[in-house]
């Protein structure tokens, strides 16, 4: 394929690539009067072919008013032409959209007009052409890299090596001189980085980096998945060296400073193989009757200081990232597993919340400060979901009273309009050669909920604390965890999807929409396309960030929200804990500075953790699905698209995707009106929900695809 490429560019410019660099043209030039021979000159089409190709663009820019003609062969650039800047998300076909901040609408690229623009990349592009749906634009200048690392499989061959990357939205393959292998051998999965791109090739040079190993092998494919998302697997070793230093043993002078919650019922609840334990709850009968309930978060604050390296690496991962068979830390392991973390039975540093309320779930008074605890016992889920359905068990009777009061405050919460979702997360059981043998669905139970209800009470209050100001106050600065309104276009879709089902609902009062979700949602519970249909309308929601400016948090119902409890594995958290810390010494630090970037940089890092999450479950979905390769299952078409339908089975429930042209019986065709796949001579239709048979008939999980074929019965 390289040696194809290099004779390409011996025959002339190639009309394709040619906008991106006319535009260019005209941005060096904006005041010249540019002959049509001229700009051949310039960009090097010396053949007749090329230079018909460069003519017939110039006249396809002058129609779509982003150039002007002085007279037929001379033209310059408009002084009016509109520029943007934003990061690019390139399509498997090799077409971008440019998401720029203040533009509701995304910009459409043709692939043609990427001019070298990797996935992510910060670039400059200007408008083309005005659409009625969004706007079509030609990439000027890539400003900013996102990455220049890539993985992918090496091929050998006796001139030269070829990277060929594993995510396909790359849109390019890496040609690596056979002295820059690295020791590499043709096959092997490796971290490689551009270190050239020639303005006459449109293939860029490189040097492997890294051998990862066998393409092929876990470990290789999850490094793949990591590289490609840009995350780092391992620490630097100035970070680790840092983290070393950090005492296990607290301070009896940092102990008098902080309130002493040790003699206080505490304990954590956490999933069984959970080794960060960065929230524990403590709860307490007082003298007025009232409770007093703690929520105590891993002081990391007072391990993890600002420019420290740590700190710098921390920002940098923003989060922790959660794979199938391992967990990339955001902070090394000496602090997120020993130093911070709430383990049984050990005195902890904690940045505390104490709330005294009665049994319904009413706040009377509030605390907020440094804390030290000693968790009394650690809970797997399991276990205090047992003892919550009426088993014996350790502090029994506060466990109950603590379910109590979360049932309450969950209900008053859906009743004030969020968003009633039932939490489902596939696990997967690993057998000791790490290779998966069966496929388990845990959904939310009790015991999730009352965790998780305290864990909102404690996030909202710090929020109404740091920003809502009272009287003779001044507002202090804060990162919200905001959530926008549903976007109508996709509450439509919503609607289509759910009609194929036999239901509807009324999404056109914004005062509502939540609630008529939630009825629908409680209506279908214990039916099958419960969990599709409940899929669907987080699909139908806008996605949580973190701002500075607050709007609320629209799925939970919350004028204010912030994420307080998890500073272990979240950035955002920490810096909160450092504001809170600011507001109640009165030190009066300012952080108003770089703050609106980093709540971006975190948010599009809890974008890329999420991405590499999904893909590491495809790819162990693709590993346990192919021993049963020619074997039949029943399932449920759970996606519609214009290449084909996606059926999840229900006994393995792995998605596969039927494609469009194997469809048996007819010519099939995607109607995007009503979303469904029907057929040109018969008629038959297709929707969401649609039961169906399907046959498993190759698995690649190097593509992370199972492919299925329909059997028609």
């Amino acid at each position: 394929m390289s040696k194809k490429r290099r004779k390409h560019s011996k025959k002339g410019v190639k009309r394709n690539s040619i906008r991106p660099l006319l535009i260019q043209v005209f941005e060096k030039n904006k005041d010249a009067q540019l002959t049509h021979k001229e700009i051949c000159q310039i960009i090097d089409a010396r053949d007749p072919n090329s230079r018909q190709n460069v003519f017939d663009e110039l006249n396809m820019l002058v129609k779509h008013d982003s150039i002007e003609r002085v007279n037929h062969f001379t033209f310059k650039s408009l002084q009016n032409s509109q520029y943007l800047e934003g990061s690019i998300d390139i399509t498997q076909r090799g077409a971008g959209f440019v998401s720029v901040d203040d533009e509701e609408r995304d910009v459409y690229i043709a692939p043609q007009n990427t001019n070298r623009a990797l996935q992510s990349d910060q670039v400059r592009i200007k408008i083309i052409k005005e659409g009625k749906s969004r706007n079509e634009g030609v990439v000027v200048e890539v400003l900013k890299r996102d990455k220049v690392l890539f993985v992918g499989e090496l091929r050998i061959s006796r001139k030269d090596a070829l990277l060929i990357p594993d995510n396909n939205r790359m849109g390019t393959e890496i040609i690596i001189p056979l002295s820059k292998t690295n020791g590499a051998k043709h096959g092997q999965k490796v971290l490689a980085k551009i270190t050239a791109w020639p303005k006459g090739s449109n293939t860029p040079y490189g040097e492997v980096s890294t051998v990862l190993g066998a393409s092929g092998s876990n470990d290789a494919e999850m490094l793949s998945i990591l590289y490609n998302h840009g995350i780092e697997p391992e620490f630097p070793q100035e970070v680790i060296n840092e983290a070393e230093y950090v005492k296990i043993e607290l301070d009896s002078d940092e102990i008098k400073r902080r309130r002493d919650f040790r003699n206080i019922l505490t304990f954590t609840i956490d999933p069984l193989d959970a080794k960060d334990f960065d929230d524990a709850i403590s709860i307490e009968r007082l003298p007025n009757g009232n409770l007093e309930i703690g929520v105590h978060i891993a002081d990391v604050s007072h391990y993890v200081k600002p420019n420290s390296h740590m700190d710098k690496e921390a920002v940098k991962r923003s989060n922790s990232v959660y794979l199938v068979d391992r967990v990339i830390p955001m902070l090394p392991e000496q602090l997120s597993n020993v130093a911070c973390s709430l383990r049984p039975h050990e005195d902890k540093y904690t940045f505390s919340t104490a709330f005294e309320m009665d049994e319904s779930g009413k706040v009377f008074k509030e605390w907020y400060g440094k804390g030290v605890i000693h968790s009394d016992r650690r809970f797997t889920y399991e276990e205090a979901q047992d003892i919550i359905m009426g088993d014996e068990g350790d502090h029994a009777s506060e466990l109950k009273l603590l379910d109590k009061i979360a049932k309450v405050m969950r209900k008053r919460r859906l009743k004030n309009g969020a968003l009633s979702i039932e939490s489902e997360e596939m696990r997967f059981k690993l057998g000791e050669n790490g290779f998966p043998e069966g496929i388990l669905i845990k959904t939310s139970k009790d015991a999730h909920k009352l965790v998780e209800e305290f864990m909102l009470l404690a996030n909202r209050h710090v929020a109404m604390f740091l920003g809502k100001p009272n009287e003779n106050e001044q507002k202090t600065t804060c990162i919200y965890r905001v959530h926008d309104t549903p976007d109508p276009a996709k509450l439509d879709v919503f609607s289509v999807f759910i009609k194929k089902f036999g239901y509807s609902v009324d999404l056109t009062q914004p005062e509502s929409i939540s609630k008529n979700i939630n009825k629908l949602l409680g209506d279908i519970r214990l039916k099958n396309e419960y969990s599709m249909i409940q899929s669907m309308a987080i699909r139908s929601m806008a996605k949580a960030t973190y701002e500075v400016e607050n709007i609320g948090h629209y799925g939970l119902a919350f004028p204010y929200y912030t994420h307080f409890t998890s500073p272990i594995r979240r950035y955002a958290d920490l810096i909160i804990h450092r504001m809170l810390e600011n507001k109640l010494s009165k030190s009066g630090h300012k952080f108003d500075k770089g703050l609106e970037q980093v709540c971006k940089h975190i948010s599009g890092n809890e974008k890329k953790a999420s991405e590499s999450e999904r893909e590491s479950t495809k790819y162990f979905h693709t590993l346990f699905v192919q021993e049963f390769i020619g074997e039949e299952f029943e399932g449920v078409i759970s996606g519609i698209a214009d290449h084909g339908m996606y059926v999840r089975m229900d006994e393995n429930h792995c998605e596969g995707m039927v494609p469009m042209n194997a469809i048996p019986g007819d010519r099939f065709r995607f109607d995007q009106d009503s979303f469904r796949i029907i057929g040109s001579r018969t008629q038959k239709e297709y929707n969401f929900g649609d039961r169906v048979k399907v046959r498993i008939y190759e698995v690649s999980p190097r593509k992370r695809q199972v492919d299925l074929e329909l059997i028609e019965v």
